[in-house]
């Protein structure tokens, strides 16, 4: 007789502990969703910057080298001087020398550098995000800027990508003689790069 309650107490603490699994996953998987809240509030309360300023990815809009304790990941604009259809033969050849992929989903390029779990992506910066296959001639307006987003590590010790992150993005920069920007499109510095460096 005691037997099926004692079965009886077991099932439904089953379920019991069931349901509490299942509501927490459904809470992490809400919050990882949502966009850090002091993304929003610092992106609105941005003054707006000259014509020449690139708008943030798309994909990165919210995340773009927010200071919110930690990084979320780096950006840096080149703006090209004088876009036309040489310079996006210059980029093109760029892309193969470095041995970028392109990934025609997100439209952006990816250079492995020192950690391929971690590459570096070159993306549009007009219209924010997406980038034309340059590597097989798809036909596009001239691309007059470009960003490079890469995320930090999660050791400091680990940053040889952020060294190579630098170094690409400086590299562009003398190649195209642009003006280059941070991720709050302000002209990037020496100090911007001990940043980012770590």
């Amino acid at each position: 007789m005691e037997t099926i309650p004692l079965v009886t107490l077991l099932a439904i603490g089953s379920i019991v502990l069931a349901l509490t699994a299942l509501a927490l996953f459904i809470y992490v998987m809400r919050q990882r969703r949502q966009p850090p809240i002091d993304t929003a509030a610092s992106t609105e309360e941005r003054p707006s910057h000259e014509a020449t300023s690139p708008p943030p990815p798309e994909e990165t809009s919210s995340s773009s080298a927010k200071h919110s304790g930690k990084v979320a990941q780096h950006s840096l604009f080149v703006i090209f001087s004088k876009p036309d259809e040489h310079t996006d033969q210059r980029l093109a050849e760029w892309l193969r020398e470095k041995e970028a992929t392109f990934d025609p989903i997100k439209k952006v390029f990816h250079i492995a550098g020192e950690q391929p779990t971690n590459p570096i992506t070159i993306a549009n910066a007009f219209p924010p995000g997406e980038m034309p296959d340059l590597l097989r001639n798809e036909t596009h307006e001239p691309i007059k800027g470009i960003s490079l987003l890469v995320k930090p590590p999660l050791r400091k010790r680990r940053n040889q990508q952020m060294h190579v992150y630098v170094a690409l993005a400086k590299e562009m920069q003398t190649l195209f003689t642009g003006d280059m920007l941070d991720g709050d499109r302000e002209p990037a510095t020496d100090a911007t790069f001990e940043r980012i460096i770590g």
